[in-house]
């Protein structure tokens, strides 16, 4: 199964924010919507990640005042992406070595999409209990 098919059937559209949002704007979006990060763009270009994991970092690093300072100063860039090409597992993997738990899709300079470890791990759960129910129903019935 590739991240393509997996973000195709998909309706809402990426939550996003921009470089010059506020961290303070930036975080509450995160809160509000109960999501660990969002995508960073400039213009129709990725420009980079931001996650709870920045927010916790540059407030240590450099106190309240960071929540007045723009997204950009503070994100992960590059971000670490995939493309709809990419299968589940391998994204999996990157995920697992590179400790992260968000991934842009993007295709030919473009935002495909936004998976989350927890969008991959539902699936692989998803095809495990599958499998298993085919394995019992074939069982039952030999």
């Amino acid at each position: 199964m590739t991240i393509g098919r997996l973000i195709e059937g998909r309706d809402a559209a990426v939550l996003t924010c921009h470089v010059t949002t506020t961290v303070r704007d930036a975080a509450a979006m995160l809160a509000e919507r109960r999501i660990g990060a969002l995508p960073v763009m400039q213009g129709e270009s990725l420009a980079g990640i931001f996650s709870e994991r920045d927010v916790i970092y540059r407030l240590h690093e450099f106190g309240p005042a960071v929540l007045e300072r723009p997204v950009g100063d503070v994100m992960t860039a590059p971000a670490v992406t995939v493309t709809t090409d990419t299968t589940v597992l391998a994204a999996l993997s990157l995920m697992t070595r590179r400790r992260i738990r968000h991934l842009p899709v993007v295709d030919e300079g473009r935002m495909a999409g936004f998976v989350s470890i927890g969008d991959l791990v539902k699936y692989r759960i998803d095809k495990i209990e599958s499998e298993a129910e085919a394995m019992r129903s074939y069982i039952q019935m030999a």
